[in-house]
C-alpha cells in the first residue's frame, strides 16, 4: 500500500508541475486555453495508458498508478471523467452517461457558486 501511494504521489507531483508549467506558458485572457489544453492532453494520456494496459498484461500496476492515477490526476481530473464517460458509452449505459455528465457539470458549477457564496 505504501509503495502504491508513493507511485501515485510522485506521478501527482509531476502532473501538477506540468499543469502549472502549461498555465504559465499558455496565456489567453479571453479563453481558458490552458485548462482546455491540459484537459484534452490528460484525456489522451489516460486513454493511452489504460488502452496499453488492457492489451499488455505485463504492464505493471505501478506504472498505471504512476501515469493514470498520479500524473493524470495531478494534471487534470477531467481525464478520469473522460474515461468514465467513454466506459459508460461502451457499456451502452446511455441514461447513466447523460445523468453523470449533466450532474457533473451542473453540480460542479453549482458547488463553485456555493463555495464563492460561503466565503463572502
Amino acid at each position: 500500500m505504501i509503495k502504491n501511494l508513493l507511485f501515485v504521489g510522485l506521478g501527482g507531483m509531476l502532473g501538477s508541475m506540468l499543469r502549472y508549467l502549461i498555465a504559465v506558458v499558455i496565456k489567453a485572457p479571453a479563453f481558458p486555453a490552458a485548462t482546455l489544453t491540459v484537459n484534452i492532453i490528460g484525456s489522451f494520456i489516460i486513454a493511452v495508458v489504460l488502452g496499453y494496459a488492457m492489451k499488455n498484461a505485463q504492464f505493471e500496476m505501478n506504472w498505471r498508478l504512476f501515469f493514470a492515477t498520479g500524473v493524470c490526476g495531478g494534471f487534470t481530473t477531467f481525464s478520469a471523467f473522460s474515461i468514465e464517460c467513454m466506459q459508460l458509452l461502451q457499456q451502452q449505459r446511455y441514461q447513466t452517461f447523460i445523468f453523470y455528465v449533466g450532474l457533473s457539470i451542473v453540480g460542479g458549477i453549482s458547488a463553485t457558486f456555493a463555495g464563492v457564496w460561503l466565503t463572502k
